[in-house]
């Protein structure tokens, strides 16, 4: 129990340090933004993720993609939330979302909650970086505090989001270069990839690495394709863990799997492949502190990607909709 909370404490204390030197980087988000305007806003959303969590702990995972998708296409901004009308398409039906980006409904219930306590104070976009922080702390991961102060869209792009998306496919020069568009570095790819250690991904979307590719544990492939037929169609929603030891733990079985070949998508075991990033993986296999502190820093810098603040964008009362 010490050396937990004394990595607890050395990730809250790097996250307090990131936090410092990157206010240059985004002056206008802070830790402390709704202090006074909307001061029980962390206890609300917590205790609702909390909520959400115990009745279905994947939804955790769910949650903390959605904000990832959220911040690829265009920033950290809430246009992902945004439903389809008849005159609007927006990002929930691309093809990296279609099917598979889950747990609006959660985010909504939050909102409501927040608007009861707060109304038109708190935008959807940060309920979603608070829900997706809040969701790994609460499956066992680490803890840091969330910048906010983020405003929310007022449109999205489903062609953004088809090509700023990482895909279950992609090469690791392809993984590298959308992270780096992004501001984000090579480090920061296998910290947040590390996130793969909790939820869970459709056979659709890992078949051609479980009977194509020659790097992966045999007896790892053989019990994936027990539930993932080989017949494109078939069977394509069934479900797998991307962490088969601890699916709803967040802890860093994820890089010991990636070191043993058993990486669930091609897009995870390219980060150890004989590659530049081997020795990363390598590192976070043997030290779980060091990925909590590497994923804490860069869930704060992935925070920062192109939020609209001050004037731009507006506080949403819907999060499905635009006011």
């Amino acid at each position: 129990m010490a050396a937990l909370t004394d990595s607890r404490l050395t990730v809250i204390g790097l996250a307090l340090f990131v936090l410092i030197i990157g206010g240059s980087v985004n002056a206008n988000l802070s830790t402390n933004f709704y202090s006074s305007s909307c001061p029980k806003l962390l206890s609300t959303v917590k205790a609702n993720m909390q909520s959400a969590i115990s009745k279905e702990a994947r939804i955790g995972a769910s949650i903390l993609r959605l904000f990832f998708h959220d911040c690829f296409v265009n920033g950290c901004d809430g246009s992902i939330l945004l439903d389809d009308t008849p005159t609007f398409t927006g990002e929930q039906h691309a093809a990296p979302n279609n099917n598979s980006a889950r747990g609006f409904e959660v985010i909504d219930n939050i909102k409501s909650a927040v608007e009861n306590i707060c109304p038109g104070i708190v935008s959807c976009a940060d309920i979603l970086a608070i829900a997706a922080a809040d969701s790994v702390t609460i499956l066992g991961g680490p803890t840091w505090n969330v910048k906010l102060g983020r405003r929310d869209a007022k449109t999205a792009s489903q062609s953004a989001a088809l090509a700023s998306i990482p895909r279950p496919t992609s090469d690791l020069n392809v993984l590298a270069k959308m992270f780096s568009d992004n501001g984000l570095s090579i480090k920061d790819l296998v910290a947040l990839s590390g996130g793969h250690t909790i939820g869970q991904a459709r056979c659709t979307t890992f078949r051609t690495r479980i009977y194509n590719e020659t790097n992966i544990d045999t007896s790892f492939a053989t019990t994936r394709q027990s539930n993932c037929p080989n017949a494109a169609g078939s069977g394509d929603n069934n479900l797998a863990p991307l962490d088969l030891q601890t699916p709803i733990s967040f802890d860093n079985n994820y890089f010991k799997n990636l070191v043993q070949n058993k990486g669930l998508l091609h897009s995870d075991q390219q980060l150890f492949n004989g590659g530049s990033t081997d020795s990363i993986v390598s590192g976070y296999s043997t030290n779980p502190s060091s990925f909590s502190c590497d994923f804490a820093a860069a869930m704060i810098k992935m925070g920062d990607i192109k939020p609209l603040t001050g004037s731009n964008g507006e506080i949403r009362k819907n999060c499905g909709k635009i006011n």
